[in-house]
């Protein structure tokens, strides 16, 4: 498709808005007669004269006072979209955005976050999906914001680090394991409760108690760890959950935090999204919000 020479829009504008050569040239900073050979240039383009002589003027056609709204709109929607992205009013934002994370991350996350929303972006809803069989190539349509430990990733999506975390061992207020520092022996002497979406009963921790010559009893493995946290708060088991989960849970329910008394790695915990969205301003307040939640506010 051939396109008209856009340069006559603002002249155009001028043209229909002054009626008249002199006018208009002198609002376009040009001379007269430049102006005129652009309104012949019009004329030729719109198949119509426009600009008729009237007594001692100018008076506009018929076809040149229904192009008059059109032309200015264009003209304004034109300059709108070309002009530079203006501050962010996060207040003023109605917008959706889907984040994918698990439900220890959401309960640490979580309540820092939708405050935030709830306070400085009301118009924001977040629709909070659920780990499975994650694929970064979901980042280029249905999900928004990845958080947690990120797969490798293809080129085009971007991410960020936030703070790792370890693990510790959670057990009922008044359980025999709560009245004292745990033990090697007796950290694998204990029932266990650990946390695997895909039902695993083998971890890190047997493989670093197997070098000390011990094995664990794991009495059973469930997919999330508020649920963990739930089966440890009726039972003399230790549920092994992330530190910041076991905060926030001994934080509202009988629980009692205790340090695991092995060396473990830290777990690295990081958000990507797609690059459509890096330069998006909401988008990228979200992800301002994400980590300021993710560093405890």
């Amino acid at each position: 498709m051939q396109l008209p020479d856009m340069n006559l829009l603002p002249a155009l504008n001028a043209l229909l808005r002054e009626g008249s050569v002199t006018g208009a040239a002198a609002e376009m900073s040009v001379s007269a007669s430049a102006m005129s050979r652009t309104l012949g240039r019009l004329r030729r383009v719109l198949g119509d004269p426009l600009l008729v002589p009237a007594g001692r003027g100018l008076a506009l056609t018929p076809r040149a006072l229904e192009l008059r709204p059109q032309v200015e709109a264009a003209l304004i929607g034109a300059l709108a979209a070309l002009r530079p992205a203006q501050p962010l009013d996060i207040a003023s934002v109605a917008r959706q955005f889907t984040v994918r994370t698990n439900d220890g991350l959401a309960v640490v996350i979580g309540p820092e976050l939708t405050g935030r929303i709830a306070r400085e972006a009301p118009g924001i809803r977040l629709r909070i999906l659920p780990e499975g069989e994650e694929d970064p190539a979901d980042l280029r349509d249905r999900v928004d914001l990845d958080i947690g430990h990120l797969p490798e990733l293809p080129h085009d999506v971007r991410s960020l680090e936030l703070p790792p975390h370890g693990y510790v061992a959670v057990c009922r207020a008044d359980s025999p394991h709560a009245q004292e520092p745990l033990s090697v022996e007796g950290f694998a002497e204990a029932a266990h409760i650990t946390v695997s979406r895909r039902g695993r009963f083998h971890s890190v921790v047997d493989e670093r108690l197997a070098e000390l010559g011990l094995r664990r009893n794991v009495l059973a493995t469930v997919p999330t760890q508020m649920t963990a946290c739930f089966l440890a708060l009726h039972s003399d088991a230790l549920a092994l959950v992330p530190a910041p989960v076991g905060a926030r849970a001994a934080a509202v329910m009988p629980l009692t935090v205790l340090e695991i008394p092995l060396s473990l790695p830290q777990v690295p915990i990081g958000m990507a999204w797609h690059a459509r969205l890096d330069a998006d301003p909401a988008h990228a307040w979200l992800r301002r919000a994400v980590a300021r939640a993710a560093a405890g506010g």
